[in-house]
């Protein structure tokens, strides 16, 4: 058996199974030590078995059933969970860590998303207080808008007659029950935070902070008021926002082929074109009922147009020469091109209007303009198109809207068209009216992803209206420069929100409700101007930071507006002015966050933690208004998740019964067969096992394999904690130089293992840290380390230096496993430290900082010895074929050298059953030497190997060779520690001999 070994050679395949044969303390295997309480003796009548040290702890190796929802609370009220957060605020450090929560939406019970963003920012939170920063974690409530309003109003008969001050109330009491709701769900999931200062954005400073932020970048120009197209839901009779729109892509809408016949022919087409055939071009739209409000007919000025005849009818139609051959087919007809020319030689055409008599649709260049679908000609209404309205706006061309706020066409549309809803009736009048005018040619259904309103789920329209805006034309390019010097996690995610900054032509604020923080303008009555100025706004603001918005829709004017601002904006009598009826969109509620929560002078966060859908969402809402009003980001990092899907990667939804409810998760739910209580940790821990910068998974499957996660964990750390019964680390612990080599070992992986976690936790990679915590655990601990101090533990007198080692160790690890864990699974960590055998009074986890890993474990060269004993160890049990190691004897022959020197210092005598590479090897006996025995038995099975020893980074390299020969022990079984190492089974070895007489049992 020939080969390089090289380093980890921690749990090797097959090490488990061959190694548990080796205890008869330990049934099943010694590999599971970690995961199973190690049995007391079966023998009732073993005259030994109370000398033997096994363990002993209270601590459960599981909680089944109700045991664990019940734990948690018993220890978040011993444990002061709901104190943690004043608790470290009042700590003496100058470390502050802000993490500024952005406020979930107050409209409905506490779901699993929820569960997502809140754990995960608990486990940050915990990990930076323990880390001793004093953290700055303030809960926060979205409060306003349509939802709310919607489901505060949905049961209330004759709602659209309620009165502002009526609805106000019904959308402020149901924004609160939904709040105490959420409340305590997160609260029982262990989120630390500061609950007794909670921040709602409903709340009277919360909204006079929100009207200084609108106020400052009023005053710098970057909000203004304009009549141009937004987004409207016609279901909420409101403008939107782009964030406050959700896409169908199955949406069906009705297309059309126009045309637009040529009234006059481009000068440079004259020729082309000789009047004796009817000429037109032809345009295709999906939303004819805009049709009524156009205005102009768009080309692209460098792509290729041609001048086609019908063979059928005869007429002449003028479109993209990329597009003939498909409109020809879609008309089913065929068209001869009779010349192609540039879209510039278009340039002086104009058309008649299909639809009203007498209106001329000029031909203008665009660059919006595409060639993937229609005709490469673009009918253009600066009411119903952002980018009509930027055409409209360079040729001075009238932005007039047809349609009302229900989305009915107005009387300005015609009688024949109005009163009719243009996605519905209306829509098909005008299909008739293009019809009767022999404009039509044709009629299609087409499915395409369409907007629709997130919270009504209807469809929107484009529509013009007067707003006011938020110019980011002129603020986004700052964001765009502050946003680049934002750490973002993961950094894919900045590019995204780049690009989402990049598109952004406007942003809309204003909304036609009444739930919401008002605009603070003032209109005259007669010309419609409005009024605002630092003298209104303070006024204002000075009634709202007292009374609340409410004082908006229930004061006369007269103590809102005062007479010393009418005179200094030269009007003349308060009454001469109206209050304004818009509300401030619910985006500039939450982005303008920053000003009332952050603290100190600089009110910037270390972190905001939430979505993806926020890089369109608060994330920007927050950057915009935070660099429009004073220059710079109000936040260091954004780290951003994806959303909760089913384990199979599908939506949750109710008619498929997929939906994951945490408090049926923590609880369980009617029937604990199919719905058994996890507790929150388990909840916890998938949030952390997760890979949350993409989708995350979840369901009964994933549920289960964290509850098997936390149970493997608890069994490792039960045993750890019946093994140090009666000592005392105070006390009783070893200096790492007086310990085992093997100890030292462990001491030295679990201080890399610390530094590894800490980075971890530091790049918000938490299932990096699960990962660790599982390897560690699984392969340093409970398949190597338990597997082979057992004896020790078990044999040793109690108090027995060698015991003491070993215990010391354990002692460590528990101290950093608890503590690296603890931020993810709180309940698990404070129940461990509560059954701490040493720690009576401990404050617990949390109050006594993170791992503390002496850098002085740290001893690179101590890895070769260990991974040069276990390399030959491996080979030793692999020759045995899962047999009792027991059982044998092991030779091992090293040629003179390094790997010689590393296992002398493991073993000084040549024969030995108690040394530390005896130990190692997990054999009843241990020979090292250098030459192979004289006597060595012609048919012995030799099995070689080679083992690399690195040293110094690779300065000090050498390739040793070794032989391992195994042979069956001729020795009898020790009846107290079960190897076979005594001269009679029915006596003791001489080490129990010895061990029993210290303790006076012999």
């Amino acid at each position: 058996m020939f080969g390089v070994w090289r380093a980890p050679p921690l749990a090797r395949a097959g090490l488990r199974a061959r190694a548990g044969a080796a205890w008869g303390w330990a049934r099943p295997a010694a590999s599971e030590a970690g995961s199973r309480q190690p049995a007391v003796e079966t023998r009732q009548d073993s005259q030994y078995g109370d000398t033997v040290l096994l363990p002993r702890s209270r601590f459960p190796a599981q909680l089944p059933g109700r045991l664990q929802p019940q734990t948690e609370l018993e220890t978040q009220e011993k444990c002061g969970f709901l104190e943690l957060y004043s608790w470290q605020r009042q700590r003496k450090t100058k470390q502050e860590f802000c993490l500024h929560d952005g406020p979930p939406y107050a409209n409905g019970d506490p779901h699993v998303g929820h569960a997502l963003n809140k754990i995960l920012k608990d486990i940050t939170n915990r990990f930076y207080m323990m880390r001793g920063y004093k953290v700055h974690y303030v809960p926060g409530w979205d409060c306003h808008g349509l939802p709310i309003e919607l489901k505060a109003l949905s049961e209330v008969k004759g709602a659209e007659n309620l009165s502002p001050m009526e609805i106000r109330q019904r959308a402020r009491e149901f924004a609160e029950k939904a709040i105490e709701k959420q409340k305590s769900a997160f609260i029982r999931w262990g989120v630390m935070a500061d609950w007794a200062n909670s921040y709602r954005t409903f709340d009277p400073k919360y909204e006079a902070n929100q009207l200084r932020v609108f106020y400052k970048m009023y005053d710098k120009g970057f909000i203004y008021q304009d009549y141009k197209p937004v987004f409207w839901s016609p279901s909420a009779k409101t403008a939107l926002a782009e964030a406050e729109l959700e896409y169908n892509e199955q949406h069906v809408s009705r297309s059309v082929y126009v045309k637009f016949p040529l009234l006059k022919s481009p000068p440079k087409m004259t020729s082309l074109i000789d009047g004796s055939s009817p000429a037109s071009v032809l345009v295709w739209t999906t939303q004819p009922w805009t049709v009524p409000a156009n205005q102009a007919v768009c080309y692209m000025p460098d792509s290729a147009y041609s001048v086609v005849k019908c063979t059928t009818t005869g007429e002449y139609f003028i479109l993209a020469a990329d597009r003939v051959e498909s409109t020809a087919a879609v008309l089913d007809t065929q068209f001869e091109v009779m010349s192609t020319c540039k879209g510039v030689d278009l340039a002086d055409g104009s058309c008649a209007h299909p639809t009203i008599p007498g209106r001329v649709s000029p031909l203008l260049p665009a660059n919006h303009v595409t060639m993937a679908k229609g005709t490469g000609l673009v009918h253009t209404a600066p009411a119903h198109g952002m980018e009509d309205y930027s055409v409209a706006s360079h040729h001075q061309l009238p932005t007039d809207c047809l349609v009302d706020e229900g989305g009915y066409f107005t009387e300005a549309a015609g009688p024949e068209l109005q009163n009719k809803n243009v996605l519905e009736e209306g829509n098909e009048a005008v299909i008739q009216i293009l019809q009767a005018a022999g404009c039509l040619l044709k009629e299609e259904k087409y499915v395409h992803s369409y907007p629709y309103d997130w919270r009504t789920k209807k469809p929107m329209i484009i529509r013009a209206s007067k707003q006011w805006f938020v110019n980011t034309a002129s603020v986004k390019a700052a964001a765009q420069e502050v946003l680049k010097k934002v750490k973002v996690v993961p950094t894919s995610a900045l590019n995204r929100m780049l690009e989402m900054l990049d598109r952004r032509t406007y942003w809309c604020i204003s909304r036609q409700r009444c739930w919401g923080v008002p605009i603070p303008v003032f209109y005259q009555k007669n010309t419609g101007e409005c009024l605002i100025n630092s003298e209104t706004v303070t006024d204002v603001i000075k009634i709202v930071e007292q009374q609340g918005t409410d004082a908006w829709w229930t004061l006369p004017i007269e103590q809102l507006l005062s007479k010393e601002a009418v005179a200094k904006a030269g009007g003349h009598d308060v009454l001469d002015y109206i209050k304004g009826q818009d509300v401030l969109d619910i985006w500039f509620d939450s982005g303008t966050s920053w000003a009332h929560v952050l603290e100190g002078a600089e009110q910037r966060a270390d972190t905001y933690l939430e979505g993806k859908d926020q890089l369109g969402g608060w994330f920007q809402s927050s950057l915009l208004t935070s660099v429009a009003a004073r220059k710079k980001a109000p936040y260091k990092t954004l780290v951003v998740h994806g959303f909760t899907l089913g384990e199979k990667g599908e939506k949750m939804s109710k008619s498929i019964g997929n939906v994951v409810d945490p408090d049926v998760v923590i609880n369980g739910g009617e029937d604990h067969t199919r719905d058994p209580p996890y507790g929150a940790d388990v909840l916890r821990w998938w949030v952390a096992e997760s890979n949350v910068f993409t989708e995350v998974l979840v369901g009964p499957v994933v549920l289960n394999a964290a509850r098997d996660d936390i149970n493997k964990l608890r069994n490792t750390l039960r045993f750890m904690l019946g093994n140090m019964a009666g000592f005392n680390p105070e006390t009783d612990s070893i200096p790492a130089s007086e310990m085992y080599i093997v100890d030292q070992y462990m001491l030295h992986l679990l201080q890399g293992y610390g530094s590894k976690v800490t980075e971890a936790y530091k790049e918000y990679d938490y299932s990096k840290v699960v990962r660790l915590l599982q390897a560690f655990c699984s392969r340093n601990l409970s398949n190597f380390y338990f597997s082979i101090i057992k004896d020790r533990l078990y044999c040793e007198e109690e108090k027995d230096p060698k015991r003491r080692s070993c215990q010391t160790v354990l002692a460590e690890a528990l101290d950093v496993v608890v503590r690296s864990f603890a931020p993810i699974l709180p309940h698990l960590a404070e129940e461990v430290f509560q059954h701490l055998p040493y720690k009576k009074d401990s404050e617990g986890v949390f109050r006594t900082g993170w791992i503390n890993a002496n850098s002085a474990w740290k001893k690179p060269g101590i890895e070769e010895a260990i991974e040069g004993a276990c390399a030959v160890r491996d080979s030793f049990l692999g020759s045995i074929s899962g047999k009792n190691a027991l059982e044998y004897e092991v030779i091992i022959v090293i040629e003179p050298g390094l790997l010689f020197e590393l296992m002398e210092a493991l073993q000084a005598e040549e024969t030995s059953s108690v040394s530390q590479l005896n130990e190692i090897m997990m054999a009843s006996q241990t020979t090292l030497l250098s030459e192979l025995p004289k006597e060595t038995p012609s048919d012995a099975n030799i099995i070689k190997g080679t083992f690399l020893i690195n040293l110094e980074g690779g300065d000090i390299r050498e390739e040793s060779s070794y032989k391992v020969i195994a042979l069956p022990i001729a020795k009898a079984k020790c009846p107290r520690c079960r190897r076979y190492t005594s001269s009679s089974a029915s006596t003791p070895c001489p080490r129990c001999l010895k061990v029993m007489a210290g303790k006076g049992s012999v």
